[in-house]
């Protein structure tokens, strides 16, 4: 089985252009690829997770990956999949987050010797000469193709503006850029880049004639990725003083029944013969399945000792409801008035509610207990001198803790 035919199996692909090409590329080694990440956070988190995953399988076929970092685009703001404008960001604040980027990819890809590339459009796009783009670049677009494009339907019921508009031109040169830069052959996203990638395509075809046809071919990573990396709490980060390696753990351990199978497949590098055994397994078979997702992922990401010290406090939690790596918040004086604090506050400011209504919620609904014992009320407090030195247990629903002490 070539490596095309394994990202089929491993159901990563949706959609490709060039199939055969495609095939014949990356199975030979022969693809120089690029897919982009725009900084818009200091961390990637695990919606970038099977883009990282397949850049890895790809180089480990003898394929060279390119990371673009979106520098240039991150100044105008990707309107996929939004239903209001990007806030815009500094340069300062966009260097510091490609610089975390390329820190945390660097687990994933091998970019020693030229065996991969990262690079910013920014070197390219930032000197880019309005009137130039507009007589080289927008001249092979049509207004009317670009409208009916997936990524601006949503944005366009509440208004798209100009800066936005530009994206799909963007992007689009960002492939012809690496075409001509670093051979860059082929390009990957998920299915709310498909029109830009398109676009990408057009721009090297019609600019560079017919004989690049062959080299700028276009293939579509399934859109379950863009599903991952939401919690009721946030994202979830790649960056451990962000989201810890315990709640890294937690959150794949925590996944669906119907999905654990599914993202063994996409995400892990367990061979294939081995999956396939576990689609038969049901009831307590898939509680196994979903440590064995939680603890590939979370070696993948932090390293062996910390997924093994994630998984045994994770079992040690629900065995015993106590765990000593569990995530820890802790409260300062400032955090109790008059010498306690609320129930609500402490769900707040632990990270196990995103905001205080969603704490009433959670302990009206009676998901919420302290050291094992349900609070009902959402008038509850805690003076500090009732809280041990050791810390007391938070839990919100059946899976999420904290461990809360005072400083």
């Amino acid at each position: 089985m070539g490596i095309y035919e394994e990202l089929q199996a491993r159901g990563l692909i949706a959609q490709v252009t060039d199939e055969e090409v495609i095939r014949e590329l990356i199975n030979n080694g022969k693809a120089t690829f690029y897919i982009g990440f725009d900084p818009t956070a200091d961390s990637l988190h695990v919606g970038h997770f099977m883009a990282l995953c397949l850049m890895k399988r790809l180089q480990m076929a003898g394929n060279k990956p390119i990371a673009l970092i979106g520098g240039g685009t991150a100044m105008i703001g990707d309107p996929s999949g939004r239903s209001d404008m990007r806030q815009m960001m500094t340069p300062e604040t966009i260097q510091h987050n490609c610089d975390c980027f390329k820190e945390q990819m660097s687990k994933f890809i091998d970019f020693s010797d030229g065996k991969a590339l990262m690079v910013n459009n920014a070197d390219w796009l930032m000197d880019l000469n309005y009137i130039d783009v507009l007589r080289e670049v927008g001249a092979h677009f049509s207004v009317n193709r670009m409208l009916t494009a997936e990524c601006y339907k949503q944005r366009m019921e509440k208004g798209l503006s100009f800066l936005e508009f530009n994206y799909m031109i963007m992007q689009s040169y960002d492939f012809y850029a690496l075409y001509q830069k670093y051979g860059c052959n082929l390009q990957f996203g998920g299915d709310d880049q498909w029109s830009n990638m398109l676009g990408g395509t057009e721009l090297i075809r019609r600019k560079l004639g017919k004989d690049a046809s062959a080299m700028t071919i276009t293939l579509l990573l399934n859109s379950e990725g863009k599903k991952m990396g939401k919690t009721q709490s946030g994202a979830v980060w790649l960056d451990p003083n962000k989201t810890s390696p315990f709640e890294f753990y937690q959150y794949w351990r925590n996944v669906a029944d119907a999905d654990v199978l599914k993202c063994i497949r996409m995400l892990t590098f367990l061979p294939l013969e081995e999956i396939d055994k576990m689609d038969a397994w049901e009831g307590s078979q898939l509680n196994q399945a979903k440590e064995i997702l939680a603890f590939e992922l979370t070696k993948l990401v932090h390293g062996e000792e910390e997924a093994v010290k994630a998984q045994e406090s994770a079992r040690a939690l629900f065995s015993s409801g106590a765990a000593a790596n569990m995530p820890t918040a802790e409260f300062g004086a400032e955090d109790f008035v008059d010498g306690s604090i609320d129930i609500l506050t402490m769900l707040l400011k632990s990270g196990l509610v995103p905001s205080k209504s969603e704490a009433r919620r959670a302990v009206e609904q009676g998901g919420v207990a302290v050291d094992g014992e349900k609070v009902t009320d959402i008038k509850k407090t805690f003076a500090a001198g009732e809280i041990p030195e050791e810390g007391l247990v938070l839990r919100r629903g059946k899976k999420n803790f904290r461990k809360v002490v005072v400083k």
